[in-house]
């Protein structure tokens, strides 16, 4: 018999953490953070983490689990949590897992399998690969790709340059085609028995809190978080400043000796941050329609609507 499972899923400043919690004392529940940010420590402002007092209301797990300077991947991200549902069966609780990352959701859901490979190779493949881009350009690429894998180039477009790159290199490491891959594993059934909630809200409701998300960042000290990653030696390639906040200010903050309050910028340096956070907001919009998109593509899904 499967065993039940909850997902509290939706885009990012909709109240997930919030509506965790209080769902998870009402159903003697324990969460699961399925957030590719929060798991990483010291990004605690950027991320969005639960407070002290929230963490502390319920059992949170895959929080604060690795050093920034580690890029976790998606198969190992999978195996921790798993490890962590476990544990919470264990106690005869219900797992709850909690997150707007749709790939790491759906990792865990169904077990999705990753392919075994090798960095250096993937690395050389990889450089090899940019190497052709910049000398032949996309159109060269996307033809190779159109032999190998015409399903990829329907759901591919042009002008993702990284996703046709993966799909070349895919298979040119593993001797199958990537849209293959995704498709038997899209294939597979849950191994739980699950009910998936997403919550959101009307959309310009949404924009607005995800706005003032922003500027509460900024006024809560993200500049000094930032700046504290780079004095530790956190690389901007590092799959922890590659998120939404941290990759947009890590420039910014690694030209500057110290932060400590921005009202002592000038009025240049101002000038510069206001249009880093203006970026900050669009990418946030712009990756909570991203979220909603791939949640109406899901089967089985509940909306909670806020």
């Amino acid at each position: 018999m499967k065993k039940k499972l909850v997902v509290i899923a939706g885009p990012t400043a909709v109240g997930k953490t919030k509506y965790a919690i209080d769902y998870a004392k009402k159903h003697n529940g324990e969460i699961v953070s399925l957030d590719s940010v929060q798991v990483y420590k010291h990004l605690n402002i950027g991320s969005a983490k639960p407070t002290k007092i929230e963490l502390a209301e319920v059992p949170h797990y895959m929080i604060d689990e690795v050093e920034p300077n580690i890029n976790l991947n998606v198969k190992e991200f999978k195996e921790r949590a798993n490890n962590y549902i476990y544990k919470i069966y264990e106690k005869n609780k219900l797992p709850i897992l909690v997150g707007g990352t749709g790939f790491y959701i759906k990792a865990v859901l169904f077990d999705t399998e990753f392919l075994y490979e090798d960095d250096l190779k993937v690395q050389k493949l990889r450089e090899e690969l940019y190497s052709r881009l910049k000398k032949e350009g996309i159109d060269s690429l996307y033809r190779e790709l159109e032999k190998i894998d015409p399903e990829s180039v329907i759901k591919i477009p042009k002008e993702n340059e990284r996703r046709v790159i993966r799909a070349i290199e895919f298979y040119m490491l593993h001797g199958i085609p990537i849209s293959k891959h995704n498709r038997l594993e899209n294939e597979k059934d849950s191994k739980y028995d699950y009910e998936f909630y997403v919550l959101n809200m009307n959309r310009d409701i949404l924009y607005s809190r995800i706005n003032s998300r922003v500027d509460n960042m900024i006024n809560a000290g993200l500049l000094k978080e930032v700046k504290k990653l780079i004095d530790m030696g956190v690389d901007k390639n590092n799959n922890s400043m590659k998120s939404i906040g941290y990759n947009e200010l890590y420039e910014f903050c690694k030209e500057r000796e110290l932060i400590e309050d921005i009202t002592e910028l000038d009025k240049t340096s101002r000038e510069k941050l206001d249009i880093i956070v203006d970026t900050i907001k669009q990418h946030s919009r712009n990756y909570a329609k991203r979220q909603l998109t791939w949640f109406r593509a899901q089967k089985n899904i509940k909306w909670i609507n806020l």
